[in-house]
């Protein structure tokens, strides 16, 4: 009777949200300890990414193999980018906004000198890496094997959809091989699946670290920033996208449910990418097909970062603000479409969104750069909502475009959604 009451302890979602909070009450209580115990929330992040690049390939692969008519990979390919793009625009346009009302940055009186840009300097010369002709560059790998071996998600794309529409092509003997990869996909899945067990641990570790090292009271200071960025953010899930997920024909409040697994833990390793294969299953889950999803999934993780967007933005502003730097409204154009476009030369990078952002402050000179000092004690804890968003908005758009292709299947979707 008692083993029966207390089952739902076995369920992963309800052992990562408990780990999630003694993670916060050590790194509370004992903060040497919970700095300590970094390399906990390293290792699962690690173990994850070993599988990624893998699980990618296999899946478009397949995809792929299995379209009937290959003409409507581009199709698809074409509709998500452009998607990406609208939705990029939204959520840079979003966070100005706010940022222009809120007025987040008021309250400092910094002088420019006062600032110390040594201590970002490190992101400032990894920005350098982020411009478009060094992306379109770092596109193609050295080899063919090397892409997986680098983890590359780009790379890894780029060399799946050339080998996927070969295998397609190929004039009969495609079907032995698309079925041993299509075994070696299950096979993947399962190693998901053990590893998806040690997830407490990394969230307890990860957690218990990031509370340790910063302190709960480092959020005094930048309070409103950080509840700004997060409001906003909620705004353009259950706003932005709940008005794109109700035409589409879905709840974007149940779509969060149904990944709550998911989304504890990239809240709790701060890394949407922990829980990209887990995104990959549950989409085909519910209804769209294996191709729409091995396409759409990886390119959005490079090129659908809503929350890295409305953070870029945001931040910016607000160093302006703090810095008592009055940007016209041509600037602030300027400034988003910069936004933009470092966005997307970031691709792949690790640490995505404070580095973009230096790439963009770069740019734009009338901003100390230095000034990314003021936001770099709470990046950390504002991460997480990057994350988080970025997942939220990378399922959607998954689902969107399945839908626009006509190949959702409705009554699996509902189900998945209801369940």
């Amino acid at each position: 009777m008692s083993s029966g009451r207390f089952r739902w302890l076995g369920r992963l979602p309800v052992q990562v949200l408990i780990a999630i909070v003694a993670g916060i009450v050590v790194g509370i209580m004992a903060p040497h300890t919970g700095e300590a115990l970094q390399p906990l929330g390293d290792l699962f992040v690690r173990l994850v990414r070993m599988v990624i690049a893998p699980v990618i390939f296999v899946s478009i692969v397949t995809g792929i193999a299995g379209m009937r008519d290959l003409g409507s990979l581009g199709r698809v390919a074409g509709r998500a980018l452009g998607y990406f793009a609208v939705m990029s625009g939204f959520a840079l346009v979003l966070g100005m906004v706010v940022a222009n009302v809120v007025h987040p940055g008021a309250g400092f009186a910094v002088g420019k000198g006062a600032l110390d840009a040594s201590k970002v300097a490190g992101y400032v010369a990894k920005a350098h890496d982020t411009t478009l002709s060094g992306f379109f560059l770092g596109l193609v790998p050295d080899t063919l094997v090397s892409s997986q071996s680098e983890g590359n998600i780009l790379q890894v794309l780029l060399v799946a959809v050339l080998f996927g529409v070969a295998l397609a092509t190929v004039p009969g003997g495609s079907e032995r091989l698309t079925g041993l990869f299509e075994d070696l996909g299950a096979v993947l899945f399962r190693l998901v699946a053990i590893l998806m067990r040690a997830a407490p641990v990394g969230a307890f570790g990860a957690m218990a670290f990031t509370v340790g090292k910063f302190g709960v009271a480092a959020l005094a200071q930048l309070a409103l920033l950080v509840a700004t960025f997060y409001a906003t953010s909620l705004v353009f899930v259950f706003g932005v996208l709940g008005v794109v997920g109700w035409l589409a024909g879905f709840s974007v409040l149940r779509l969060a449910r149904y990944l709550g697994q998911e989304l504890l833990l990239v809240l709790g390793t701060s890394s949407s990418e922990s829980a990209l294969p887990g995104l990959m299953q549950k989409m085909e889950a519910a209804g769209v097909p294996r191709g729409i999803v091995g396409v759409v999934v990886p390119t959005g993780y490079s090129f659908n970062l809503d929350g890295t967007n409305i953070y870029m933005t945001l931040a910016a502003l607000f160093i302006a603000q703090a810095c008592k730097v009055d940007l016209t409204l041509a600037q602030q154009i300027q400034l988003l479409g910069v936004a933009m476009l470092s966005s997307k030369g970031a691709a792949g990078v690790t640490g995505a969104g404070f580095i973009t952002l230096a790439a963009t402050l770069a740019i734009v000179p009338s901003i100390p750069i230095a000034g990314m000092t003021l936001v770099l004690g709470v990046d950390r804890f504002m991460s997480e909502c990057r994350s988080l968003t970025n997942f939220m908005g990378n399922a959607v758009a998954t689902l969107v475009i399945a839908r626009w292709e006509g190949t959702l299947d409705g009554d699996r979707l509902k189900a998945a959604l209801n369940h």
